[in-house]
């Protein structure tokens, strides 16, 4: 059976720790943890993923790929099994990646990411066992000689505006978003007053957001609430317009402001997938690539 979550979607916990897919190898049963919009997030990023490596194929640079909430390497989406974004950086033939880190906290997890090393055993590849967050602000590495991609997909609102900011500040990892405007905007109160919010939750949205410019939305997307609770997708676009701003901010012309929405079953926005430049000289060519992408899939 498909795990609900409370963001109106399934469960993106199951999604990644595949374990509900493994049994079904086992089994015969076929639970599904994802839909189309995780086919279309994963096949976006394979496709910057091949067009990044071969781009700078005649390049003296050192490729590194991070995925920061690697999960298992697979998901599970109704009767498929479907490769996971780490399982697809892996399989780069054109000018592989020379290093692979796949971050992921939970140790169920890890082990399948071991099997997938040992898949791959022309592959350098590290796993780390530890919170993304953790490893990104420990993260140390001559920049000069490296260019490469990071994935932050989180499972819900884990990605700290901390980690955005040093990861910015390396200026050399091309940086995909997984932004969750419906895990955010159901945490907000249906009051509309921002005092009502429970208070572990706005702590949770100002290391999100970085401090507490979240609650200008009660300023600017007056509607949030005033519709059902099942489709209080109404203000998502000014949850993601501050975020966008602040990014906009720290990266400068570093950040796209093209973006994808990734919706469910109900098309209801979920998630929005955002793009940002790591090398300030190749903000012309990775925004071209991450552009025509984004507009032809």
């Amino acid at each position: 059976m498909p795990v609900i979550d409370r963001f109106g979607g399934l469960d993106r916990r199951a999604e990644k720790h595949g374990e509900g897919a493994m049994a079904a190898r086992d089994t015969g049963s076929s639970p599904a943890f994802g839909g189309a919009w995780t086919v279309r997030k994963l096949d976006i990023l394979k496709r910057y993923l091949d067009a990044y490596t071969t781009a700078l194929k005649k390049q003296p640079f050192r490729l590194i790929y991070i995925d920061a909430f690697a999960g298992a390497g697979w998901t599970g989406i109704g009767d498929a099994i479907v490769d996971g974004s780490a399982e697809r950086a892996a399989t780069i033939r054109n000018n592989p990646f020379d290093k692979l880190i796949f971050v992921e906290k939970n140790a169920a997890r890890c082990r399948n990411l071991e099997r997938l090393r040992a898949k791959h055993p022309e592959r350098n590849i590290e796993i780390a066992n530890t919170d993304a967050n953790a490893f990104l602000a420990d993260f140390r590495a001559d920049r000069r000689p490296w260019r490469g991609v990071l994935f932050l997909d989180p499972y819900s609102t884990e990605v700290e505006w901390s980690t955005i900011e040093k990861i910015a500040g390396f200026e050399a990892l091309d940086t995909w978003i997984l932004f969750p405007t419906m895990a955010i905007a159901r945490m907000l109160p249906t009051s509309k007053k921002p005092d009502d919010i429970d208070p572990k939750w706005a702590e949770r949205l100002t290391k999100v957001y970085g401090d507490e410019r979240w609650r200008e939305l009660y300023r600017l997307q007056t509607m949030l609430f005033e519709c059902d609770a099942v489709e209080r997708s109404g203000g998502t676009e000014g949850l993601l317009a501050i975020y966008k701003r602040k990014l906009k901010s720290l990266f400068g012309n570093r950040f796209m402001s093209q973006t994808r929405t990734l919706r469910n079953s109900r098309n209801s926005p979920l998630f929005e997938l955002v793009f940002c430049v790591g090398n300030p000289a190749g903000v012309g060519l990775a925004k071209n690539i991450a552009g025509h992408i984004l507009e032809r899939f």
